[in-house]
């Protein structure tokens, strides 16, 4: 596996979210600064994507966010990035941000990280991309979404999800951990959780 150079983040655009999801999006936008990782993102200046940019850019690390024109019009783009790319469509925003990604994290969201996540969860299923899935389970935030996933399988519509296509992590802190064990490390999955 390739090493991990940027990494797409999907996550919500709300601002009235509890603190500890908005902490979450600051510690993994300095780590990932921190660990010289670029941030690919929905270009958003507000809620927990503007969180996690504005923390990556305060620890001199690298944000690339790709927004759609509708949106950048409505004055939410982050024009801080350090670099902003203006997509035509939704959907040429999600190609964006997958080709320009090494791997993919999931922070808490509404139903446009749902969209990106199961868009994208898809792709991997259907051979469209091998890059790793990682859903940041802050606070317990995903059971529901786990479960579902759970369901599906068991339902005998899907394959096994969990953890072929999808790593689920309990917090920031592991999440870094498996991107440096994904991009080299030596250690098992076991010793890092």
């Amino acid at each position: 596996m390739p090493q991990i150079r940027s990494l797409c983040v999907y996550c919500g655009s709300s601002s009235a979210v509890d603190e500890k999801y908005r902490a979450a999006a600051t510690e993994l936008g300095a780590s990932l600064a921190a660990a010289g990782i670029e941030l690919v993102y929905g270009g958003g200046r507000v809620g927990l994507m503007g969180l996690l940019a504005d923390a990556v850019l305060a620890g001199g690390g690298r944000v690339v966010g790709i927004i759609p024109a509708r949106l950048r019009d409505a004055e939410l783009a982050h024009h801080g990035a350090t670099e902003l790319v203006i997509a035509g469509s939704m959907h040429d925003r999600k190609r964006g941000m997958a080709e320009r990604a090494d791997a993919f994290a999931v922070l808490p969201g509404g139903t446009g990280t749902l969209d990106e996540t199961f868009e994208i969860l898809t792709w991997r299923q259907l051979g469209l991309h091998d890059k790793p899935i990682f859903l940041v389970d802050i606070a317990g935030y995903w059971r529901p979404l786990i479960a579902l996933l759970d369901h599906i399988v068991s339902r005998g519509f899907a394959s096994a999800l969990v953890p072929q296509i999808l790593e689920i992590v309990p917090s920031v802190p592991a999440l870094m951990t498996l991107l440096a064990e994904v991009s080299g490390g030596d250690k098992t999955r076991s010793e890092l959780l």
